[in-house]
C-alpha cells in the first residue's frame, strides 16, 4: 500500500501526459473532418449523418466493449484502441496523400470506427484509475481529468482552424498518429494493475450474461441507480438544448457566426474553471451535493438565459460560461461514485452501459426539443428546460437511498 502511495502520482501523470497528446490529436482531426464536410457540402443533413456516426456505434457496442474491457488486461486495450484510432486515420491521410478526394461516406465510416475506439478507450480509461490512485484522491484526479477534457475542447477547434489554414488535410489527419503513439509509448512506461476476476463465460450467451451482470451490479445500490437516472435525464433535456445555442445566438439575439464562437468560447472556459475547482476545492466535498448542485446551476443557467431580453447577448455569454462551470462539478462526481461503489472487476462493463444509455438519449432528445423549440420559440424552449434540470437535480436527495450514499461520501 506505501508503494502505491508513493508510485501512483508519477503512474497516473504519465499516462495523463501521453492522453494529453491523445486526445488533442483527435480533438484536432475530429474538428478538421467536420470543417471538411462542411465546406465541401455545406449540407445541414450530411453534418447530423456525421454526428450521428460519431457516436450511435459507440452508444450500441459499449455495453459488449465493457465486458472486453473487464476480461482483459486494460493497459493492453487502451494501446489497442489508441493505435486503432491513428490508422484509420493514417488511413484517410493515406488517400488524400494518394491525390484522391474521398467521397462523403468515406467520412461516415471513418467517423464510426473512430467511435468504435472510442467505445473500448473509454471504459478502460476509467476503471483504470481507482486501481492506480487512493481512493481519497479520486476527485482530485477527475479534476484533473475534467481539466484535460475542457483543455481539449477549447485548443482542438482553434489548432484544427489553425493547422488546415498552413497545412493540408493529410498533415492534420498525422497529429493523431503522432498522439497515439506518444500516448502509447506512456501507458509502455507504466504498471496499470488489474483487478482480481472470476474465470469469463464462454461464447456471445456468456457475454450477454455478463452485460446482465454489469446491470446487476448497477442495480445493487438503489442510490447509485437514482443518481445514474438523474444524469440520464439530463443528458436527454440539456443535449438537444446545447444543440440550439448557436440557433439562439442567431435568431434570439440576431447575431453572427463569430458571435457563436465567443460562446463557445466562454462555455468552454466555464468547463475549465469547474475543472480546477473540482481537483482544487471538491475533493473534500460532498460528492452528492456537488453532483446535485452542479446539474441545478446547469438549469438555472439556461433558465435565466431564455429570459433574456434580444439585447442580452453579453449576459448570455456569461451565463453560458456558467454553464460550463457546472459540468466538472456534477460529471466528477459521478464518476467517483460509480469508481467507489461498482466492484472494480465489472467497472468496465458498468461504465460503458451508463455511457451507452447517456449516448441513446441523446438522439431521442433531439427529435422531442426540434419541433418543441420550433413551435415555442428557442428562447422559451431554454427556460422550460432549465426548470426541468433544477427540478432533475434536487430529486435524488429525495431519495433516502441517496442520502444513505451521501453519507457514506462524506464519511471517507
Amino acid at each position: 500500500m506505501n508503494t502505491k502511495k508513493d508510485s501512483w502520482k508519477r503512474t497516473f501523470y504519465t499516462i495523463f501526459a501521453g492522453q494529453a497528446f491523445s486526445l488533442l490529436g483527435s480533438a484536432v482531426v475530429q474538428f478538421s473532418i467536420i470543417w471538411w464536410l462542411t465546406e465541401e457540402t455545406g449540407s445541414a443533413v450530411v453534418l447530423t449523418i456525421a454526428s450521428m456516426a460519431g457516436f450511435l456505434p459507440q452508444a450500441l457496442i459499449g455495453p459488449f466493449a465493457g465486458t472486453i474491457v473487464d476480461r482483459l488486461d486494460r493497459k493492453k486495450i487502451m494501446i489497442a484502441a489508441d493505435m486503432f484510432i491513428a490508422f484509420v486515420s493514417l488511413v484517410l491521410a493515406m488517400l488524400f496523400f494518394a491525390g484522391m478526394e474521398p467521397p462523403v461516406w468515406a467520412f461516415y465510416v471513418i467517423l464510426g470506427l473512430r467511435s468504435i475506439g472510442s467505445a473500448f478507450h473509454m471504459p478502460s480509461m476509467q476503471a483504470s484509475i481507482p486501481l492506480i490512485a487512493p481512493e481519497d484522491q479520486l476527485m482530485k484526479v477527475q479534476g484533473w481529468m475534467q481539466t484535460l477534457t475542457s483543455a481539449v475542447h477549447m485548443a482542438g477547434p482553434m489548432l484544427g482552424a489553425f493547422l488546415l489554414a498552413y497545412f493540408s488535410m493529410e498533415a492534420v489527419l498525422l497529429l493523431d498518429v503522432l498522439g497515439a503513439l506518444l500516448a502509447s509509448a506512456a501507458l509502455l512506461m507504466v504498471h496499470i494493475p488489474n483487478p482480481e476476476r472470476s474465470a469469463p463465460e464462454e461464447g456471445a450467451s456468456g457475454m450477454r450474461s455478463e452485460i446482465k451482470a454489469g446491470l446487476r451490479e448497477l442495480m445493487k445500490s438503489k442510490g447509485l441507480l437514482v443518481i445514474t437516472a438523474a444524469i440520464g435525464f439530463t443528458t436527454f433535456v440539456y443535449v438537444p438544448v446545447g444543440a440550439l445555442f448557436t440557433l439562439m445566438v442567431l435568431n434570439h439575439f440576431g447575431k453572427g457566426a463569430w458571435h457563436a464562437g465567443v460562446v463557445e468560447f466562454s462555455f468552454a472556459a466555464g468547463m475549465l474553471v469547474g475543472s480546477l475547482l473540482l481537483g482544487s476545492w471538491g475533493a473534500k466535498r460532498n460528492r452528492v451535493y456537488l453532483l446535485t448542485g452542479g446539474i441545478a446551476l446547469l438549469g438555472a443557467g439556461l433558465f435565466f438565459a431564455g429570459l433574456l431580453p434580444v439585447s442580452g447577448f453579453v449576459g448570455f455569454v456569461l451565463l453560458s460560461g456558467l454553464m460550463g462551470v457546472s459540468g466538472p462539478l456534477f460529471g466528477g462526481p459521478f464518476a467517483v461514485l460509480l469508481q467507489t461503489t461498482i466492484d472494480p472487476a465489472v467497472q468496465g462493463r458498468v461504465m460503458s452501459l451508463v455511457n451507452s444509455l447517456m449516448l441513446i438519449a441523446t438522439p431521442i432528445g433531439l427529435l422531442v426539443a426540434g419541433p418543441v423549440a420550433e413551435a415555442i420559440g428557442v428562447d422559451s424552449w431554454f427556460s422550460l428546460s432549465g426548470i426541468a434540470i433544477v427540478l432533475i437535480g434536487l430529486c435524488p436527495l429525495l431519495f433516502p437511498a441517496v442520502r444513505e450514499l451521501k453519507a457514506s461520501a462524506a464519511s471517507q
